[in-house]
């Protein structure tokens, strides 16, 4: 059913309006008056679930119903948030665990804002419970759970989209257009990504008594039980491989999927990696602050280099991919980008758009990436699109899957010292039983490991 009567007085405009009703036709103008809202719950209220369902909140007809989230400090602030943002004004009701929000509520949408670790349980219990899905990147923190997320997609048919919207990026969207797609870069046979932020944290707090107001077993959920040293939230775990995949998984998912988006690439043919913890030894953190993984493909490299330490290569670009083509190179990055074509040929250069003017309220959020606001927005449209239709979003499941899995088998090639070659027919890496041993992780009792054949 059409959830949307469209008045067209009502044009969502802006830099985006172009690109949005080129791509959503009569979707890309402003949703307003449904005729049956989307009733929406979301898991993990911290920094970027909020963010996420504002955005969502922002471009459809949505009525927040519930609200999930271990800490129950931020689970209220984000409750006061979405009270005051409501048209309705409600409150949303509140859970601590969100098996039974699922439960309890008949929910259209499901935003899944949690840490890695829970990714893949969430969105499979959220698609069994008849929801489709927006979930953070990366989908999963083993291969073996990003097969069961795209089994279970399939098999309660919904639609699920992964937050990764540098493919809903408007400066992004058009250099594909203007630059790639046009031609203008010629062959591409050379791809470089790299990140150089200095996101590692890397403290030594001391082991303290958990605060009365986190259930700390859920959060940690099927993850190693870690001894609980101070809240968890936005950085901390990421610093963390028991969590997550490192930089690696947090930051090359973005640029990868770009690319393999913006050239059309599948699963790459052979992945390799080396690396570790070169420099900063002094803190907790186990992740690699210092990696570099080549994704290969025919007569095509995709090549990634990340330091927590030092400066960036160039400091217009600390977070970037690179496109080499015999007519030309193309740089960008979640803010920019630049052609540079060989020879005598124009420059081309373009910028995000920030949409402030259009939303006013962005201003007032507390850390929001006022640059990635527009593409969620433009993401969040997307997949409203496609659950309308019944069709595939711009980062479908199994496109998140790919990405996401080829970020964690760079972890494995650089923790085994060889190749990957993954077989995504066979699921199965191809003659290495100790790496395939690897692609999937213990959970903690009683939880237990979703299987693709038994979603």
């Amino acid at each position: 059913m059409n959830h949307f009567n469209i008045n067209r007085r009502q044009f969502l405009y802006g830099a985006t309006a172009s690109l949005a009703l080129s791509t959503f036709g009569a979707r890309g103008m402003d949703l307003i008056n449904p005729a049956k809202p989307f009733r929406v719950g979301l898991i993990g209220t911290g920094w970027y679930g909020k963010s996420d369902l504002f955005r969502l909140m922002q471009v459809a007809p949505v009525e927040v119903i519930a609200l999930c989230d271990v800490d129950k400090n931020q689970l209220a602030e984000a409750a006061k948030l979405v009270t005051q943002r409501q048209k309705s004004g409600k409150t949303p009701r509140l859970y601590g665990n969100y098996q039974k929000m699922l439960s309890e509520n008949q929910l259209d949408i499901v935003l899944v804002g949690t840490p890695d670790h829970w990714h893949s349980l969430q969105m499979i219990d959220a698609v069994k419970a008849g929801a489709h899905v927006y979930v953070q990147k990366p989908i999963s923190v083993d291969v073996m759970e990003g097969e069961a997320m795209v089994a279970a997609a399939r098999k309660y048919n919904k639609v699920v989209q992964v937050g990764t919207q540098r493919k809903s990026t408007p400066h992004l969207i058009e250099a594909k257009k203007k630059i790639v797609d046009a031609g203008l870069l010629g062959k591409i046979s050379h791809v470089e990504m790299c990140c150089y932020y200095h996101m590692k944290a890397n403290g030594n707090p001391p082991v303290q008594a958990v605060p009365d107001f986190l259930d700390y077993e859920m959060w940690t959920g099927p993850a190693p039980l870690r001894p609980y040293d101070g809240l968890p939230h936005v950085r901390w775990w990421r610093t963390f491989m028991e969590y997550g995949n490192g930089i690696m998984g947090d930051m090359c998912i973005h640029m990868f999927d770009t690319v393999r988006w913006m050239l059309k690439l599948g699963w790459p043919n052979k992945i390799s990696s080396t690396g570790g913890i070169y420099v900063q030894k002094e803190g907790k953190s186990n992740i690699a602050d210092t990696q570099s993984a080549i994704f290969e493909y025919d007569e095509l490299n995709c090549v990634w280099q990340h330091r927590s330490w030092g400066t960036p290569a160039d400091p217009d670009y600390p977070w970037s991919f690179t496109l080499f083509g015999e007519k030309g190179t193309l740089r960008a990055s979640t803010m920019s980008y630049d052609f540079t074509p060989e020879g005598k040929g124009e420059k081309i250069h373009g910028d995000c758009v920030f949409e402030k003017e259009k939303y006013p309220e962005d201003l007032k959020e507390d850390k929001i990436e006022l640059n990635a606001a527009p593409a969620t927005r433009l993401h969040m449209l997307d997949f409203i699109s496609a659950i309308d239709n019944s069709s595939k979003p711009v980062a479908d499941i199994q496109e998140g899957h790919i990405s996401t899995a080829s970020c964690i088998m760079a972890n494995l090639s650089m923790k085994t010292g060889r190749p990957i070659v993954y077989d995504p027919k066979k699921r199965e890496i191809v003659g290495d039983r100790e790496a395939n041993a690897l692609l999937t992780r213990p959970y903690r009792d009683p939880y237990k490991h979703p299987h693709y054949d038994k979603v």
